[in-house]
């Protein structure tokens, strides 16, 4: 026993030398070298997204949900396979350059965004991919050549939202008799909407409408606008961009108090006093978006992805709201509502 006992001794040395460096490749002649072992036990580097939000995030909820859920059906599954790093812009235009700079920094595969904010982003970078979830004339603004082939760095999904004029100004019509004064609420700081603007002038003219045009800049310019209105119209046209979508609240709000009837584009705009929207359904083209991305990180070029357009439209109606302020919803209306708010 006395004898086993220092040979014992040597044994447990050698155990604990293994355990130590690596399970006995050090021991080896054949070893592999320490510094090798040490970097294959890193963690594998995730794909990045950049997504800039351009309201809050607590508007943008339903869409990111839709997002992330379509990326984890092709794959791509935050914190194991993608990091997707989210800055919100709180509907300050000023804050889009920052943000799209903060991307191009971290070195970012795809940035992910909507309206406006793509013309920051491309101005920030000609080389990361941009991927607009939301664009209203994304070739009157200069970011694509053509629907079909993109070019550049630029692609996504178009609204076409003058396409859909017609069609709101006909339901606000149906849902408002007599309508015979419109107000038309848009940033004057976005061509894409005022574009939409000057077509719902144009369309509600020919109508044998009244029309009066508020142009807002910021947050601010938005209770003095309907303060002009309460007087006057029957109704309020609102061109959806970030500068407005970050305000929907406050619009439908004071909108409500001032017993105006307001079309939006989405459902997801009703609330807090919003009556009627019809557009296509953004919670779809964020889902949508999620293809692209998918496509480019997998080695697809930007410039070759067609600029795809909705395929699904939504006719959503608040009539809790449309009671509020004495509004007999057509039945024939309601029965083609995709949604409706009680």
């Amino acid at each position: 026993m006395l004898v086993c006992a220092p040979h014992l001794g040597r044994k447990l040395i050698k155990r604990r030398e293994v355990i130590t460096l690596g399970g006995g490749a050090a021991l080896s002649g054949t070893a592999t070298p320490w510094p090798f072992a040490a970097r294959a036990q890193q963690p594998r580097k995730l794909r990045t997204i950049g997504f800039l939000g351009a309201a809050a995030p607590s508007g943008w909820g339903h869409y990111v949900v839709a997002f992330e859920q379509r990326l984890r059906e092709l794959g791509w599954i935050e914190g194991r396979t993608v990091a997707i790093e989210y800055r919100w812009a709180e509907g300050r235009s000023e804050r889009y350059a920052e943000i799209a700079a903060n991307f191009v920094k971290l070195k970012v595969e795809v940035i992910v965004t909507s309206g406006s904010a793509v013309a920051q982003a491309k101005e920030a970078t000609s080389t990361i991919p941009i991927v607009f979830a939301i664009a209203t004339d994304p070739i009157g603004s200069g970011w694509i050549n053509s629907l079909a082939r993109p070019g550049g760095n630029v692609t996504g999904l178009s609204v076409q939202a003058s396409d859909l004029v017609a069609k709101r100004i006909e339901l606000l019509r149906e849902m408002v008799a007599g309508l015979r004064r419109l107000a038309i609420m848009v940033n004057g700081g976005y061509a894409a909407t005022m574009k939409e603007a000057a077509e719902v002038q144009t369309k509600a003219l020919g109508l044998g409408l009244e029309v009066a045009t508020l142009e807002i800049h910021r947050t601010e310019d938005i209770a003095p606008a309907i303060e002009t209105l309460k007087a006057g119209a029957q109704a309020l046209y609102v061109c959806t961009d970030s500068l407005v979508a970050a305000n929907i609240a406050r619009i439908n709000g004071l909108a409500l108090g001032a017993r105006l009837p307001t079309i939006w584009s989405t459902g997801e705009s009703l609330a807090g006093g919003g009556v009627l929207s019809y557009g296509p359904s953004y919670a779809d083209l964020f889902k949508r978006t999620a293809d692209y991305v998918d496509k480019i990180l997998r080695g697809a070029n930007p410039a070759d992805l067609p600029v795809e357009q909705p395929t699904k439209f939504e006719l959503v109606i608040n009539l809790k709201t449309a009671k509020a302020l004495g509004l007999a919803i057509p039945p024939t209306l309601l029965a083609r509502a995709d949604e409706v708010i009680e």
